[in-house]
């Protein structure tokens, strides 16, 4: 294991890597594009499937939409709740929201304790929120919003379905040992990617991968499972953890290592990925 870098190499090996992006459509494929914007030969094969959930929206009124995640857009768009303030993970789920015409739009820092002291600036307490969110959620910023006084009101929005067997590209990519990189933006995605591979008889393979999280909570399954070969970015957002996939990477502004017995949870970072020159 190679212990001084943390980006997985692509330039100085002569080669472009192959990247497996896990992650659900439509998002993915707009990450795939970028991959291969940056010279890499990106694998879209998501393990999760993304559907309305199909749930009518709870009885309001309310005085503000909370998102944390992009998905949850479309079954918001050309509804009346349209027209509420939405207080926003991110920027890729403001930009969504912004383009399907809700608003109006704020952007908190990218995760779910800087939206919940965005809202608590804006908002006075004891206001009514609705969380339009997927059916696997994290309990942030729920928790925090009704400590603080918030009236919260969750509705599911859409769900997440695994696949139920590993993509046949990734499987076969594996089974050959052609696969360098894999890109993981969900906790539940990173368990699915690794079950899958389990199932397939590939998780030898599977292990040899330079993962690559876009948080240390993302990677925490990985961890849990003794997958050393990760990196996860400096910063929850894409930018930052596609960082690791160009060549003049650095430290400074992109993933970081750690050591193997650290907390994944308490320390935003992994050991580098695998050396490939």
């Amino acid at each position: 294991m190679h212990e001084e870098g943390c980006v997985t190499r692509a330039k100085e090996c002569g080669t472009a890597l192959r990247v497996w992006v896990a992650r659900p459509l439509p998002a993915g494929a707009r990450t795939a594009e970028r991959v291969a914007d940056l010279g890499h030969r990106p694998l879209l094969a998501p393990v999760l499937d993304l559907a309305l959930s199909g749930a009518p929206a709870p009885e309001g009124p309310f005085d503000a939409l909370v998102l944390t995640s992009a998905s949850a857009v479309p079954a918001l768009a050309g509804s009346p709740l349209a027209a509420l303030p939405a207080y926003c993970v991110g920027a890729r789920t403001a930009c969504a929201a912004r383009a399907a015409g809700l608003g109006p739009v704020h952007e908190a820092g990218g995760d779910a304790l800087a939206l919940a002291d965005l809202i608590g600036r804006a908002l006075p307490r004891g206001a009514r929120l609705l969380h339009a969110a997927g059916r696997e959620r994290k309990d942030e910023p729920g928790d925090t919003l009704a400590a603080r006084g918030y009236r919260l009101t969750v509705w599911v929005a859409y769900a997440a379905r695994a696949l139920p067997a590993l993509p046949e590209p990734v499987a076969e990519a594996l089974g050959g040992d052609s696969l360098d990189a894999a890109l993981h933006y969900s906790r539940r995605s990173a368990a699915t990617a690794l079950g899958l591979a389990r199932a397939a008889g590939r998780e030898e393979a599977f292990r040899r991968v330079a993962h690559h999280c876009l948080s240390a909570d993302v990677a925490a399954p990985l961890v849990a499972a003794g997958i050393l070969s990760h990196v996860v970015a400096a910063r929850p957002d894409e930018d930052a953890l596609l960082a690791g996939l160009r060549p003049d990477g650095l430290l400074s502004d992109g993933p970081r290592p750690i050591p193997p017995d650290s907390d994944a949870e308490a320390s935003p970072a992994l050991r580098p990925g695998r050396e490939r020159c």
